[in-house]
């Protein structure tokens, strides 16, 4: 199985939509708490979801279970917490929400998509190891 994961800040259109293309995405799976902000031009929801279908033949879908809440994402946001608190509190959160039980096959070539443009401080790569952890036999691709 193999799940990607991509980030859309310091990224042109052109680029965002050309890595998913050539990577072979099948869905992008928006796990953004607020994902109607205009971060970047093309990112907001029904733009992303329209843009991702007419220019590379991918399907959307926001998957909130994935995403932090609002006091979690604002502790490390707006508070300026430390990120091993920001990641254990997120893991939690994970497990709380049982989020293995998802069937494998539904993120079977999806993307996760959230807006920090590397994985190393973002959830979309928690949430890929979480679940690697949990199913084994995951390759996990950061485009």
């Amino acid at each position: 199985m193999r799940i990607f994961t991509i980030g859309f800040t310091k990224s042109s259109a052109e680029h965002f939509f050309a890595r998913l293309k050539k990577a072979g995405v099948r869905k992008m799976l928006d796990v953004r708490l607020n994902n109607v902000s205009q971060l970047a031009g093309f990112a907001k929801r029904d733009d992303l979801a329209y843009f991702a279908k007419a220019v590379a033949g991918i399907g959307y879908e926001h998957v909130a279970a994935l995403a932090p809440t609002q006091d979690i994402l604002d502790f490390y946001k707006k508070e300026r917490g430390a990120w091993a608190d920001y990641e254990r509190r997120f893991l939690a959160l994970m497990a709380s929400r049982r989020i293995e039980e998802m069937a494998p096959e539904t993120l079977d070539g999806g993307c996760l998509l959230c807006s920090e443009d590397k994985p190393h401080h973002c959830h979309r790569r928690l949430v890929a190891e979480y679940l690697a952890g949990k199913w084994g036999n995951v390759d996990i691709v950061h485009l």
